[in-house]
């Protein structure tokens, strides 16, 4: 319901004048096709978004109706009022000449009344029937001319009701689509009643009678907690409730909008090969969160693992969650898509046969300067088709020949050699793609939490003696008292797989620990590194500590170390900071709010702009990056272990209450508790980008839905006395996060502050959280060497064989152990897709006017323009503080200013804005 920016007047009239066609009395239908740059209204607003993108908008009837003075249509006598009702559906963008002949047909079938018919239920009770009144009408309307275009059309259609005086006000609309195929309604706007139009805002395909005999149940945008639903809807309340939520059974087909719980049983393809076989993830051996159910068929090989839909064939999602057509246009279906089926293929085609490690450094900048020469396929010359266009990568094409051209990453564009830099190494624990796993030493010696009989001793091999020779003389004692000393500890995390990473071909990793010192001049400063790897029967002692030297041949061991490092923290924040902390648990929470919550329920309407495209993005991403030999398991250091190292993290570490930011950062010791503070907390270091702007985003959520909960939970006992609310977190607990249902941390849900809290933490999940982690992995991670996903090779020794070869060659060392050619420019490409913004991006705080009628509720709209100004502050704000040079890490020389969480964006990979929701 958020998106798009603020419409002029003028831009308004001119949007308006457009024409209808007229076909007789109160029939009509109207192609709209008008033009108003960058609109945006607010929630009351009357304009009508051609295309999401937002610059295609169109006056809809109802602005129409009200600018003649038609908001009370006459009586016709005999206690009988004359209802017209404004049908608003956006037609599918088509090319072929098929299609424009089947539009004709469906255009001439819903002009003469055979396609649609609408049904008008009353909120008041017929007491022969004992549900609501009800009056049935059919649409109809002829036809213009169509004009080309690539926009979406948007057609509207009339129809006329006969409603006796004492029907009531009507509440719902049945829709039966009588045609072969499925629309998309935008909208029903209902003229004629008391008291203006009716607004019933759809947003929705309608599935053809043929695919399912039922109706569809549209409702009006009044919000309703359960125990205020009128007499009339309650029957339908219930009976839309249980068709979203399916019996559970059978294969999901396309046309369905039905919402269930399934585990992660379809990653593997045991069918096509042994070596793609993969465990269940969920469950009590391997917990995880649940994914949306699809019903296909087990595979012949393992009838615990379902059956695939490979590439390009769609997973199914519930139909109302697939990418409209702008998206799939200008985004997934043309360029995820492209970058899956097309540019990876033809990468591998290109580099596989001669798959090395990069030679030189400027090796890895001709990838911006010079490009790759692509080998195109013989098919891809005779159609003339592109690989791939983004806006980080770019296809620069010439006479037989095409090359793939990456744009310099951000990291890289203001300070070549700011990656090679101690203190850009821990500045990015701040200020990068993943800071949320710094966390305060809050005591010493540091302690592992695995089984010292598999694991050997828990104690760290860093000593006091070694930190204190690197911290000038300063007691760690003292250090920790003063809050000085941070660690990045991935140690747990990575050391039960480790044996089995370093099995596979071309991968080495550690299980790594680095730990920081926040030196009175407010810089971080790496100062020990711990790599360990499994005791063995011959080595049981394999931890190692490295500090940054002071001579040539320790300099370039303590790159490797960083570079090892990094390639632990890129795992972690991509398979669990990323996919499981976002993605993957937020999922059960949309499937629970379908299921559970009528579309009539306010935190219905609160939660659904938070729930857009995720369902679709996360399909793709089990269909191809986190599958059986996907790009993931690929290009990162786990390999095949991938998401078993997500279960894992799963298992011993996520939280829902410790998933607010106010008490993540308190679990880590980077905030500590102060009342007098905004959100109840302090940073124990001022200068740390992503939490400071953080709990100005947090704070802003939260004041809106305390606001927004108030509004509609004022009475006592009102949050326990819901019954659909009550159901949802049940659900959300007990199936989906069922692994985790018995976790006695779970928050209750008996009060409004309670529900608050509940509704602050997944929002800010879904959108400022998501925002942070995502949007600069293209940024921080298009320059390898600063973030290899992968290592290929183990630190060299004195005794081994290579290492004079290190001490002839390090830098070939250095980079022979990143990720080769093919694997770095995979990894590349994906980051750069999931560093884009859409065109149709909805950004917080703002309104799509395709949801400008969400609700009728001004004191709801005022509450939330004031948190839409309040975004506007932090943008503001944040400007400001990129600006101000005691703010080290945001600012100086070659610094990049930290903008992952300014709520805006335009399209692009722009390193900035935050979506409503995990749309990417």
């Amino acid at each position: 319901m958020y998106a798009v920016k603020q419409s002029t007047t003028a831009s308004l009239k001119s949007a308006a004048a457009v024409g209808r066609r007229v076909t007789g009395p109160g029939n009509y239908i109207r192609v709209r096709k008008a033009h108003v740059p960058g609109s945006r209204v607010n929630g009351q607003g009357s304009v009508r978004a051609a295309i999401s993108g937002g610059d295609k908008v169109t006056v809809t009837a109802a602005t129409r109706l009200q600018s003649k003075g038609v908001d009370k249509l006459s009586s016709s006598g005999g206690g009988e009022i004359q209802v017209k009702a404004v049908v608003t559906i956006r037609k599918k963008m088509k090319e072929k000449i098929t299609e424009k002949i089947e539009d004709q047909w469906e255009f001439f079938i819903n002009g003469i009344g055979q396609g649609i018919l609408i049904q008008l239920v009353s909120e008041q009770v017929d007491p022969v029937t004992n549900s609501g009144k009800r009056v049935q009408s059919a649409v109809r309307g002829w036809l213009p001319k169509l004009v080309p275009s690539e926009y979406a059309h948007i057609v509207e259609y009339a129809a006329d009701f006969t409603v006796p005086s004492d029907f009531g006000c009507p509440g719902a609309i049945m829709v039966t689509n009588l045609q072969g195929k499925e629309f998309y309604l935008l909208e029903i706007v209902i003229h004629g009643f008391d008291g203006g139009p009716i607004f019933f805002p759809a947003n929705t395909w309608i599935h053809s009678r043929k695919d399912n005999p039922e109706s569809r149940i549209v409702f009006k945008n009044q919000a309703y907690l359960p125990g205020q639903t009128p007499p009339g809807l309650k029957d339908l309340r219930r009976e839309d409730l249980l068709s979203i939520r399916g019996d559970g059974k059978g294969r999901r087909k396309e046309h369905d909008r039905i919402y269930d719980y399934d585990v992660y049983n379809d990653l593997g393809n045991p069918d096509k090969s042994k070596d793609l076989a993969r465990p269940v993830i969920g469950g009590e051996e391997r917990p995880y969160p649940r994914r949306c159910r699809t019903g296909r068929p087990p595979t012949k090989t393992d009838h615990l693992t379902e059956s695939r839909i490979e590439k390009p064939h769609p997973v199914y999602v519930p139909r109302d969650e697939a990418f409209e057509e702008i998206k799939q246009n200008t985004f997934s279906t043309g360029r995820l898509k492209a970058l899956l089926h097309n540019l990876i293929p033809s990468l591998a085609a290109t580099l596989s046969s001669t798959d090395n490690p990069f030679e030189r450094f400027s090796d890895i900048d001709d990838l911006y300067v010079d490009g790759i020469l692509m080998r195109e396929k013989d098919e891809e010359k005779k159609a003339g088709k592109k690989l791939f266009l983004g806006s980080m990568v770019k296809e620069v094409l010439s006479v037989g020949e095409r090359w793939l051209k990456y744009e310099i990453p951000a990291v890289i564009k203001m300070d070549r050699f700011a990656w090679l830099r101690d203190n850009e190494f821990a500045r990015q624990t701040l200020a990068g793609v993943n800071p949320v796993n710094i966390e305060i030493l809050k005591e010493f010696p540091i302690l592992s939490k695995l089984d010292p009989a598999v694991y050997g001793p828990p104690e760290s091999a860093i000593t006091k003696e070694l930190l204190e020779q690197e911290i000038n003389g300063m007691s760690v004692d003292k250090a920790i008292e003063e809050k000085r000393l941070f660690i990045l500890d991935h140690h747990d995390t990575y050391m039960p797989f480790i044996e089995r990473m370093n099995a596979l071909p071309e991968r080495k990793a550690y299980a790594s620990r680095t730990v920081f010192f926040y030196t009175p001049a407010g810089i971080m400063r790496p100062i020990a590194i711990e790599l360990s790897l499994p005791p063995t029967a011959s080595s049981p002692q394999t931890k190692r500590v490295y500090t940054h030297g002071h001579h040539a041949t320790t300099h370039w061991i303590w790159k490797l170390a960083k570079a090892h490092v990094c390639s632990n923290d890129a795992g972690i924040h991509q398979l669990v900071n990323h996919w499981l902390r976002t993605h993957a648990s937020v999922e059960p929470y949309i499937i629970a709010t379908r299921r559970q919550l009528s579309s009539m329920h306010p935190i219905y309407k609160l939660l659904h702009p938070h729930m857009r495209y995720t369902f679709e993005i996360n399909a793709l991403a089990r269909q191809s990056l986190i599958n059986g030999g996907g790009i993931i398991e690929a290009s990162f250091s786990p390999g095949k272990y991938a998401m078993e190292v997500s279960s894992a993290a799963y298992k011993d570490m996520w939280r829902f209450d410790m998933e607010a930011l106010p008490a993540d950062l308190l679990r880590r010791g980077m905030a500590v508790e102060d009342p007098s503070a905004p959100c109840g907390v302090k940073l124990v270091i001022e200068d740390y980008p992503y939490a400071a702007d953080g709990l100005l985003v947090w704070s802003a959520i939260k004041e809106w839905v305390e606001s927004y909960v108030e509004h509609y939970y004022s009475e006592p006992n009102s949050v326990t006395s819901d019954i659909e609310l009550q159901e949802w977190w049940s659900e959300i607990k007990n199936k989906g996060h069922e692994d985790k249902r018995n976790e006695p941390w779970w928050p209750k849900l008996n009060t409004k502050e309670d529900l608050s809290g509940i509704l602050t933490t997944i929002i800010w999940v879904a959108s400022g959280q998501h925002a942070a982690i995502n949007f600069g992995q293209y940024p921080f991670g298009g320059y390898v060497p600063n973030r290899p996903a992968i290592m290929r090779k183990l630190i060299p020794q004195e005794d081994d064989p290579d290492y004079e070869k290190f001490i002839s060659n390090p830098q070939q060392t250095f980079l022979s152990s990143l990720a080769t050619k093919l694997q770095a420019t995979k990894i590349m490409a994906v980051q750069d897709t999931l560093s884009t913004h859409s065109p149709d991006e909805e950004y917080l705080g703002q309104v799509n006017p395709l949801e400008s009628h969400w609700i009728n509720d001004n004191e709801v709209m005022k509450l939330f323009n004031r948190f839409s100004d309040r975004l506007k502050e932090i943008e503001h704000t944040i400007n400001l503080r990129n600006k101000d040079s005691h703010l080290k890490n945001r600012s100086g020389a070659g610094i990049p200013p930290y903008e992952l969480l300014l709520p805006t964006s335009g399209p692009g990979v722009t390193g900035r804005g935050i979506p409503n929701s995990i749309s990417i």
